[in-house]
């Protein structure tokens, strides 16, 4: 999946253990079984072969323990520790009795002291008798002999503690993953979806393998109404049976009189109903409105990660994988897709329709997709695949540049990975109503519309991002889909992989659209929140809904794409694909976890490596963060030193952590060409290179394929800045926008001086190239608005005045006429977004002109894509100007251009409007609620709209619950937007009262935790910097 449609720009950007979030949503509701015997007085023991092995933060409740925490050595044997026959005795202190009856007697002062051999004997008496008392104490049930104590204790054991289903019977579960002990094979599944009444009913069967002896079978189910169950085994009957619902784990469960055996086979069919959700996942309602202005109602299904569970009863985890045979009743007006091609259509009683589709290949439930929609579709053959693009008719002219696209990509992938795509079709499809940018459902991938249609006289960088999202979607039907990882904590394999390849296979496929500067921009931003102490490493454990949903974030994609892309490029040529084809061939149908990669990875290296790929690479995925090299320079030695790129509050940056670095690093002899670089594997804190001969200056890190730090000295700094302000052309431009974003992370961890920050970019104002200038113009524009929201006016328009002379000459000269070139538009619209937005006289009369030209009556104007949004935010500062952007919102129908339309409205100042469009995001009428992280990040960007926003997520908080899961990439996206500028303790106070009043609605997510640690940080930066910069400007 795919939640990267960035809301901050119109491109694709897309140890700390996890949070202690509790392992409960909602507080079970226990029952003692030592007092409950008669309300349920054989109920089985949970078998051993139904273990499920948890993270260490597994709870175990059992009276008298309460939640504790496993050991090392206790986590092998979770399942034995759960049955312990031992009684616990609840000692508490609470219940002794606070005061003595007895008042103490002081001491006659004439009372000699004790010597201190006496002492230390009445000590160790003392001593030897309270630990004869605790073994007493702690084992009453034994029977002491001259043997000691052999016999078993006969005290009562320690009963498991169950909780109630709904019904008030003990559900027979105690965990949040399902047994093991139950396999699901194949669903018979038929869903009826009635969008009239905006409700479904469904039937399934599930045929399933028993793998171990086992008197219950728990599967999942969420805001299901079950309505009828029956249970068959092997070729005997069918019964009716009893499902016993825990809605707190959203599982259901039945149970049974007699052991089921492994080896036997069976089939559980279950009825159920439900609403259409209103929400963005599982089986949801969604509308359009079509030029005629009638609106037009559709079903489709979102269930990554967790939402198949409320479409359809399912074993909903990852590494249940099962074929899936589907049928889809609707009324005649509709079609209906499925992750398989149609097989039949029947007629049925009353004009519905049932459409019968072939049985899938094994896959993971979260990947099973239905629609049902009036949508219209262009087709192609590619190499015995029909892929189609679907789109409401309105659309259909919009869908050609994705299936070229998606033709050609499909060759491609075919022939890297030397797998073919094995199925017979694959269909995309553009949602009007869709949160996730795309979502990579086997053979039926579901897009945004902004994400899959574009017209033919759209902007490359339209193109661009359609292009990269269906790169990154068809990644993932080999990357996710044929292979998949087996639990969430390896979330990275798909995504990470996903995201590597989209710019990968752009690269190679479609060079035209110029990629290779978005994935050097996401790669930096992904250490942003890498270097917080809340970070998270990219393979980790996760248990909770919430900690699940959280795995979707920069580290999982962009970190773990920049690590693919390190190990690759410290790789001998070839071998990494052959290591991935490896990989595929063996694993295909299965699922992975992060060793077996690795495993592959070596094995294919001929000759073999002296070091196992996996050596390397747990250093980079186990732990999180990343690390910062020091270079230092003598003559022809250079000295590499590693420690941890920790930004921390407290200043406690020392840790422990060390990483395999394929340092790569160039110098002044030779330092822009390819064969200039040399690599270096740095394990250890500290080693020494020798150069061939002496040099002035190194480049580490050439054309940033690393994901690390790199620190200089103040000398080497400063031969750096000169070597640019002598040759900007000596290093590359990704070298250059490298050493901009390394020496701002510097001074954020107060290593450089903000005076040197200033002093390299000096350089900048001879900067042509596109990384280097929108980097250097996206770091001075953060310190602008941190003084700017801080209420530093002074400063802050001493900032502005900086930034325009820095940059101006590269404003200046830039076109309001078409371009051709990806790149060219990227800086453009870039530097004219921040003159305009900086005050810049000549940008805003020019960006007016034009928009007064389009907004004129019958006018034919037509603005260039990459600067709309230029020209039309300078037109929302004005009643009549945001008047007629709301009405022309209302009647775009180009996706790309509807959102840029909606970024300037929300780009006002006047707080009425500001208040309505955030009101108008939430209610979902006159903007679908898919883009209210969209309008929240556009207002958070105004200094009017800041404080406002931030008031916004306050009051209506619940609400946006309904709307978005806890833990969701909407939410975390939301949190960052309207706390990322704040740097007062004002500030930080309110967001940390906030945020712990909403206990289990929030108030554990890790991104509160960023949210508070990046204020913090702030603070301290902003502090820091100010002496500097009232001196300096």
């Amino acid at each position: 999946m795919d939640p990267f449609d960035n809301i901050n720009n119109d491109h694709a950007s897309l140890p700390r253990n996890m949070i202690e979030n509790s392992m409960f949503e909602e507080e079970p509701d226990v029952v003692d079984l030592a007092k409950d015997s008669a309300a349920f007085p054989a109920f089985p023991a949970l078998e051993p072969e139904e273990v499920v092995y948890e993270p260490r933060s597994s709870r175990l409740l059992v009276r008298g323990l309460g939640e504790a925490e496993l050991d090392d050595e206790e986590e092998d044997y979770e399942s034995s520790a759960r049955l312990l026959g031992m009684s616990f005795m609840n000692r508490s202190s609470a219940l002794r009795p606070s005061s003595s009856p007895y008042t103490r007697q002081a001491l006659p002062r004439s009372c000699s002291r004790p010597s201190g051999r006496t002492m230390v004997v009445c000590v160790f008496i003392l001593v030897l008798l309270v630990s004869i008392s605790m073994v007493l104490y702690l084992l009453p049930g034994c029977t002491f002999t001259k043997a000691g104590c052999h016999k078993s204790n006969s005290s009562t054991p320690m009963e498991l503690v169950f909780p109630k289903a709904t019904n008030g019977k003990l559900f027979p579960w105690t965990e949040r993953r399902l047994p093991a002990s139950v396999r699901p094979l194949n669903y018979d599944l038929s869903l009826t979806p009635n969008l009239t009444t905006m409700t479904f009913t469904g039937h399934v069967v599930i045929t399933m393998a028993i793998q171990h002896d086992t008197k219950r079978i728990v599967l999942h189910s969420a805001t299901l109404n079950i309505t009828k169950a029956t249970f068959k085994l092997g070729g005997a009957e069918a019964m009716q049976v009893e499902v016993l619902e825990y809605p707190a784990w959203q599982q259901i469960a039945v149970s049974f009189p007699e052991a089921l055996r492994a080896g036997q086979t069976c089939e559980l069919s279950l009825g159920f109903s439900s609403s259409l959700s209103h929400a963005y996942d599982g089986l949801y309602n969604s509308s359009y409105t079509d030029q005629s202005g009638a609106r037009r109602v559709l079903a489709a299904t979102q269930f990554e990660p967790l939402a198949a569970r409320k479409a359809f009863p399912c074993f909903d985890e990852p590494s249940f994988k099962a074929t899936f045979l589907i049928r889809v009743i609707r009324e005649p007006g509709y079609i209906s897709l499925s992750n398989m091609p149609k097989s039949k259509t029947s007629l049925l009683s009353g004009g519905l329709q049932e459409d019968e589709f072939e049985r899938s290949m094994n896959m993971s439930s979260y990947l099973v997709a239905v629609i049902v929609a009036d949508f219209t579709c262009v087709s192609r053959n590619v190499s015995n695949t029909l892929v189609s693009v679907y789109s409401v008719p309105d659309k259909k002219e919009q869908t050609h540049f994705a299936l070229d696209t998606a033709s050609s990509l499909l060759l491609f992938y075919n022939s890297f990975f030397d797998i073919n795509y094995p199925l017979k079709k694959l269909d995309l499809v553009a949602i009007p109503d869709f949160l996730a940018g795309a979502m990579e459902n086997w053979g039926l991938i579901t897009f945004r519309e902004t994400s899959l249609l574009v017209r033919n006289q759209s902007s490359p960088l339209d193109k661009q991002l359609v292009a990269s999202v269906i790169a990154h979607e068809l990644a993932h039907q080999w990357f996710g889909n044929l292979v998949t990882m087996r639990w969430w904590n390896d979330l990275w394999l798909n995504e990470g992989f996903a995201t590597y390849m989209q710019y990968l296979s752009l690269d190679r496929q479609l060079p035209q659209l110029d990629a290779g500067n978005v994935f050097l921009k996401v790669r930096l931003e992904a250490m942003a929140k890498d270097a917080l102490n809340s970070s998270h490493p990219v393979s980790t454990q996760v248990t909770s809904p919430e900690q699940v949903e959280e795995m979707f974030d920069s580290v999982s994609y962009e970190k773990g794409a920049s690590i693919l892309l390190m190990l690759n490029a410290s790789m001998p040529d070839g071998q990494f694909r052959k290591g991935i084809i490896q990989y595929l061939s063996r694993f295909s149908g299965s699922n992975t976890v992060t060793d077996d990669l690795w495993n592959s990875l070596t094995q294919a290296q001929v000759p073999a490596p002296s070091e196992s790929v996996s050596a390397m690479m747990n250093t980079w995925t186990l732990q999180k963060g990343f690390p910062l090299v020091t270079a230092t320079l003598q003559g022809r030695n250079l000295t590499f030193t590693q420690e941890h790129f920790l930004l921390s509050a407290d200043n406690n940056t020392q840790t422990s952590s060390l990483w395999h670095i394929p340092i790569t690093y160039v110098s002044d002899n030779c330092s822009s060409a390819p064969s200039c670089s040399n690599m270096f594997m740095l394990k250890n804190k500290t080693a020494t290179v020798e150069l061939p001969s002496s040099a002035l200056w190194v480049k580490l890190n050439y054309r940033n394929t690393g994901f690390y730090m790199v620190h200089y000295g103040d000398q080497g700094w400063a031969h750096l800045t000169d070597a640019l302000n002598t040759n900007i052309s000596t290093l590359t431009d990704q070298d250059r926008a490298s050493l901009i974003h390394n020496i701002f992370a510097l001074s954020r961890l107060g290593r450089v001086t903000f005076r040197q920050v200033l002093s390299l970019m000096s350089y900048v104002i001879n900067e042509t190239e596109t990384a280097p200038v929108l980097e250097g113009l996206s770091q001075l524009r953060t310190v602008y608005h941190l003084l700017d929201k801080r209420q530093e006016q002074g400063l802050a328009s001493r900032m502005k005045g900086y930034i325009l002379e820095v940059f101006r000459p590269a404003m200046d000269g830039q076109g309001w006429g078409e371009e051709v070139s990806v790149s060219r538009q990227e800086q453009r619209s870039a530097l004219l977004e921040a003159a305009c937005a900086l005050g810049l006289q000549n940008c805003t009369q020019q960006a007016l002109l034009l928009f007064n030209q389009y907004s004129a009556p019958n006018s034919t104007t037509r603005i260039p894509g990459d600067l709309q949004g230029v020209v039309y935010r300078a037109g929302a500062q004005t009643d009549a100007g945001w008047d007629f952007l709301l009405q022309a919102y209302g009647h775009a129908s180009d996706a790309a251009e509807k959102r840029r339309l909606l970024r300037a409205l929300a780009s006002t100042q006047d707080a009425r409007r500001i208040v309505w469009v955030l009101r108008a995001g939430l209610l979902g009428q006159d903007i679908q609620t898919q883009e209210l992280p969209l309008v929240v990040s556009a207002v958070s960007d105004g200094f009017a709209g800041h404080l406002f926003a931030w008031d916004f997520v306050q009051q209506n908080w619940d609400q946006l619950l309904e709307k978005f899961p806890v833990g969701s990439y909407a939410i975390q996206s939301i949190i960052k937007s309207t706390t990322s500028q704040f740097s007062t303790q004002a500030h930080l106070e309110q967001v940390q009262a906030f945020f712990s009043s909403l206990k289990q609605k929030g108030s554990q997510m890790r991104s509160v935790l960023e949210a508070t640690e990046t204020i913090r940080l702030n603070q301290r930066w902003v502090d820091r910097i100010l002496p500097t910069l009232q001196r300096w400007l």
